[in-house]
């Protein structure tokens, strides 16, 4: 190897180690280290395949936004109900949790949301924004409005702008 490969290889692997250390130092300071296990909660029953796990994080009257479709369920059994119905539309339905910060009784979480819609071309990935107001003890979740773009899931899915699941 010439010694002009060598120190490509090493500036590649120094850009890589302090890339990839400057992430972890941003998610440190960026996740406030008081944040309720809810979230993780929260992201566990998104990811999972049992629509109950959405419902029973949330109060008896949890109120649950999405507001990327402009629809609010109330009550654990219609917030496992959306679940379903996201499961029965998406496969792959993934939450992942970059950042959450407390604030009193709320929550902001940052988030990727992913998954494949059924019949799309091609799979998607979002930046999310959640806002979970939690219940006085910080164990369940009160109310949750979750904000991202449907126009850039419809577009990475390779989807038309008037996509409707009721069509497909």
């Amino acid at each position: 190897m010439s010694s002009r490969s060598l120190r490509a290889m090493t500036v590649l692997t120094a850009t890589a180690v302090l890339g990839a250390t400057a992430t972890t130092a941003y998610a440190a300071q960026h996740t406030d280290r008081r944040t309720p296990g809810i979230v993780g909660a929260w992201a566990r029953a998104w990811n999972g395949t049992d629509p109950r796990a959405l419902g029973a994080v949330f109060t008896a009257d949890g109120v649950y936004t999405d507001e990327a479709v402009a629809v609010t369920f109330r009550g654990r059994k219609e917030i496992s109900g959306w679940k379903a119905r996201a499961d029965s539309l998406i496969d792959n339905v993934h939450v992942t949790v970059r950042t959450a910060r407390l604030d009193g009784d709320r929550v902001t979480v940052q988030a990727v949301y992913s998954g494949h819609l059924k019949g799309a071309p091609k799979p998607f990935a979002v930046p999310m924004t959640a806002v979970l107001d939690l219940d006085r003890n910080h164990c369940r979740i009160a109310s949750d409005k979750d904000h991202y773009s449907l126009a850039t899931v419809l577009a990475q899915s390779g989807l038309p702008a008037d996509w409707n699941p009721s069509a497909a």
